[in-house]
């Protein structure tokens, strides 16, 4: 156990979660303000860098620097905890339930080659490493490098829940362990970046492919029509009324997660590899599927008032707290776990390009199929809403999916990547 003093000298430079908090919303406010500056330089920044990937970067800065910490902060559990439910019920408001399936199984294929990848991709990866430089993926019991990696596969395909399966399933040390969590965030987020990019050139893309995107077009079209005859100047009621159904929501979905998750863990122990035992896991879904509910009913009017907007408020500030549990430094402290996570990440992309070629998928469907794995509900509709706003329930659909299939996968996955090891 490290010392008193030992744990002092890690602290950051500010210790109040309401001045990191305040520092995270500037960092937002000048992201936003300099992307619609009409500055040239401004202009040329950002024609070349998503500014998401700068929301996440800023706060990363600060992490690495020492001056606010996500570790010592309580600032991420409150936005995914609180927060990111409240979003997915707003932006699941305007869903047209009809449209998304009307998208066909395009969309269901590229999410499950994106497992795939992910699944094949690490043991792969692990092998081309072995050939090379074998102490990079070995190790001794119980800091072998496939147990921390068999995080890396939980959170890329389902998220938090299912990578804190694996640690505990794989009883991961705790020396390698936040190494693996720098890995995941930083490489998870080169390729948000380069998703990002191919989204800005979506079109070109899509006309290379020869890809059919009239079916995405034709869900854009729905909701901006409801735009067009619904839209109106939100008043103090309106945003008092979106507050009250996402907060509301979010509190009636813990108020079942907290019941339900300790109720199958209790009954049902098997069922926590599917992370079914888990409290996370049942707040995404029923923040969901309660979202889908009153988009059948006249509270789906308030998405006319920019309820999504909002939706989207609470998203951008899970972004930012997550970039603030990365470590840049982490590139340079451990690069042979680095270049697994890039051939890993690689193969998982390959393959979806691989297949999107075949059956001439969309990019949209590449990007959120991609992003449902690797980034789950808290990246899938930001990924997806920069293809258009209206897009981003996709998103939020299939990364609930990723959740009931992660601990399952990873498992798999960390099986294979066993099985490849060099024996330490």
């Amino acid at each position: 156990m490290a010392s008193a003093g030992a744990d002092l000298t890690q602290l950051p430079l500010i210790q109040s979660d309401a001045v990191t908090l305040g520092l995270l919303a500037l960092c937002l406010g000048l992201v936003f303000y300099t992307e619609n500056s009409k500055h040239p330089a401004c202009v040329r920044f950002y024609r070349y860098v998503p500014s998401l990937l700068i929301c996440y970067l800023l706060p990363s800065i600060l992490n690495t620097a020492g001056i606010i910490s996500g570790e010592h902060s309580s600032i991420y559990y409150v936005t995914s905890r609180f927060l990111l439910p409240a979003a997915l019920v707003l932006l699941t408001l305007s869903i047209d339930l009809n449209r998304i399936i009307a998208l066909g199984p395009k969309a269901i294929i590229m999410f499950l080659t994106g497992t795939v990848g992910i699944v094949i991709g690490g043991p792969i990866a692990i092998l081309l490493v072995s050939m090379v430089s074998p102490e990079t993926v070995g190790g001794a019991a119980p800091d072998e490098i496939w147990r921390g990696l068999s995080t890396i596969a939980g959170s890329w395909i389902g998220g938090g829940a299912n990578q804190t399966a694996m640690y505990e399933m794989w009883q991961v040390s705790d020396e390698i362990f936040p190494s693996m969590i720098a890995v995941d965030i930083i490489v998870a987020n080169i390729w948000m970046a380069i998703l990002l990019i191919m989204a800005s050139r979506a079109e070109e893309l899509d006309e290379k492919r020869g890809a059919n995107t009239s079916a995405i077009y034709e869900v854009r079209e729905a909701v901006e029509h409801f735009h067009r005859h619904h839209a109106r100047m939100p008043h103090l009621p309106d945003f008092m009324l979106m507050l009250a159904v996402g907060l509301g929501v979010m509190g009636f979905s813990h108020l079942l997660a907290d019941a339900i998750a300790p109720w199958i863990s209790s009954h049902y122990p098997a069922l926590d590899k599917f992370s079914l035992g888990s409290q996370f896991f049942w707040l995404v879904v029923i923040a969901t599927t309660i979202g889908l509910g009153l988009s059948f009913t006249p509270v789906r009017k308030l998405e006319a008032a920019g309820a999504s907007r909002i939706g989207s408020v609470f998203i951008y500030f899970l972004v930012a707290s997550i970039g603030m549990k990365m470590d840049i430094k982490a590139i340079v402290n451990y690069p042979g776990i680095f270049v697994v996570g890039l051939i890993w990440i690689s193969i998982h992309a390959g393959l979806l390009l691989l297949v999107a070629r075949v059956i001439k998928a969309p990019t949209f469907f590449i990007a959120v199929g991609s992003q449902a794995n690797v980034g789950g509900a808290a990246s899938a509709p930001v990924v997806a809403a920069a293809f258009h706003p209206s897009l981003a329930p996709v998103g939020v659909l299939l990364a609930v999916l990723g959740y009931a299939l992660g601990t399952y996968a990873a498992w798999l996955c960390a099986v294979l990547m066993q099985l490849v090891a060099p024996v330490g």
